[in-house]
């Protein structure tokens, strides 16, 4: 199942949300959202500096990340970057590959 980075910044409502349940209640919302579309949630973090909240999760498909991503960003509680992590075997493929390609001006 591939797996998205999901970095996060907690707005001024979204911190008052925070405050008055607590991390853990939030990471069990993280987890009822991945596992709403066939995920599960690798790991959950919180952290100083600034993003708020970095969480790991393997969900079925790009598709399913999106529609995470883009539910918890209009939200308005939470504004985040979805990225996809990349396996070393996935690398290994890759650069076992041989495209073609001519550089502008070549």
């Amino acid at each position: 199942m591939p797996k998205f980075l999901f970095e996060g910044s907690y707005t001024v409502e979204g911190l008052k949300g925070l405050m008055k349940e607590g991390g853990t209640k939030r990471r069990e919302s993280a987890e009822q959202l991945a596992k709403s579309v066939g995920g599960r949630i690798e790991t959950f973090y919180y952290a100083l500096g600034e993003n708020d909240v970095f969480v790991i999760a393997d969900v079925p498909d790009l598709a399913s990340a999106i529609a995470i991503s883009n539910v918890v960003n209009a939200s308005g509680g939470l504004t985040g970057k979805l990225t996809q992590l990349i396996t070393p075997q996935e690398i290994d493929e890759a650069v076992r590959k041989n495209p073609q390609y001519r550089a502008p001006g070549t």
